[in-house]
């Protein structure tokens, strides 16, 4: 029996990497493979006899504070460990693979407040440091995209023959492609009128990584046009989320609707109509492809890795300056003049993207490094 030990912050469906995480540990114990976690969760279903799971804790529940203990327990789990060893990024020191979801070295992440933008600058340096031991010691780097991959070759000079790129899976059933009926049902369980279109935005708010900020500047021209019928739906929650708003209160938008933090996104994606996604940095942008996968287009810096997997006229949506409110704004109206269009693109892409699920992206895994 094959025996792996997988390292990482959680494993669980909750999440972009953790999403994936949870994917290839699932995926090597359904290849009867036996699986060892060190983590500071594991979701239920991995609770499986092939499936060891050593816990570690998180104090405080910040992640930053939990990274320490987590390397300690890896490395000393990785010593003489009789098989292939997987750390997520800088989780561990391992002589094997090392999984990039994220890199830190190609972002430098900005918090509103001094004593936010300290401590995140802090955390920046420390999380560079574990990545550039972790990439250094690795026999090969997975990487989510091309992107993530040109990235870690050009900040830590690796050799393209320790370079490998595996793309995320789909979960086929729960973001199933999303009819006009499923569409009705959806926006009736939310309560939301049944013929406005929706523009959703789903990502953290603890920081401005994934644009928020800009969408939002680029919202408040689009509310001026007379001619604008649409809404905006946004998903996500963090330290900035009462003081965005506030701002709308203030400026008196009365079409935006902030949801926090929601379990039950896929019902919130069949429900609108386009997404919208300008990141500073996007690594891969998996709320990205699990929207193409419900046929709901979407806007999105053309330097997220995601954007590799666009085709034909949704090329069309891809922003080139994610900092230009004027370019999203652009953007959004070209989608609404052309809704029809991107919805039949989006339709065809989002099929591909379905057809590769994430025990798919398991088996993959397993073949890049067979070497």
């Amino acid at each position: 029996m094959d025996r792996w030990l997988l390292i990482a912050g959680d494993f669980t469906p909750l999440g972009g990497m953790d999403r994936a995480n949870h994917a290839l540990a699932l995926g090597l114990a359904r290849r009867q493979a036996h699986v060892d976690l060190v983590t500071h969760r594991a979701w239920p279903d991995l609770s499986l006899p092939n499936v060891g799971v050593r816990t570690v804790s998180r104090p405080l529940g910040s992640h930053l504070l939990g990274l320490p203990r987590l390397v300690m327990t890896a490395n000393r789990a990785a010593r003489r460990f009789p098989g292939r060893i997987v750390g997520n990024g800088g989780n561990a020191t391992s002589p094997d693979i090392t999984w990039i979801h994220y890199l830190h070295a190609a972002y430098t992440p900005t918090a509103a407040g001094g004593t936010a933008r300290l401590t995140t600058a802090a955390a920046a340096r420390y999380y560079r440091r574990r990545e550039r031991t972790a990439i250094g010691a690795a026999r090969y780097i997975v990487c989510n995209s091309r992107r993530t991959a040109v990235d870690v070759a050009r900040a830590f000079e690796v050799a393209e023959d320790r370079l490998r790129v595996v793309y995320y899976g789909s979960d086929p059933a729960a973001f199933a492609p999303a009819d006009d009926e499923v569409r009705r049902r959806a926006r009736l369980a939310l309560g939301w009128p049944e013929e406005r279109p929706v523009v959703l935005f789903a990502g953290a708010l603890g920081d401005r990584r994934k644009g928020f900020d800009r969408v939002f500047e680029a919202w408040t021209t689009l509310a001026t046009d007379g001619a604008w019928d649409m809404d905006l739906a946004v998903v996500g929650h963090g330290a900035e989320l009462p003081a965005w708003r506030a701002r709308a209160a203030r400026a008196g938008l009365q079409g935006i609707r902030f949801l926090g933090f929601r379990r039950d996104v896929a019902t919130i994606m069949a429900a609108c109509d386009v997404m919208v996604h300008p990141a500073r940095y996007e690594a891969y942008g998996l709320a990205v492809h699990e929207s193409l996968c419900r046929g709901v287009p979407v806007i999105v810096s053309a330097a997220a890795g995601v954007a590799e997997r666009y085709s034909g006229p949704l090329r069309e949506l891809l922003i080139d300056e994610p900092e230009s409110a004027g370019e999203i704004a652009a953007r959004l109206r070209r989608w609404r003049e052309g809704r029809q269009r991107y919805a039949l693109a989006a339709a065809s892409v989002g099929e591909q993207l379905r057809a590769r699920t994430w025990d798919d992206m398991a088996a993959e895994f397993v073949r890049a490094v067979a070497a």
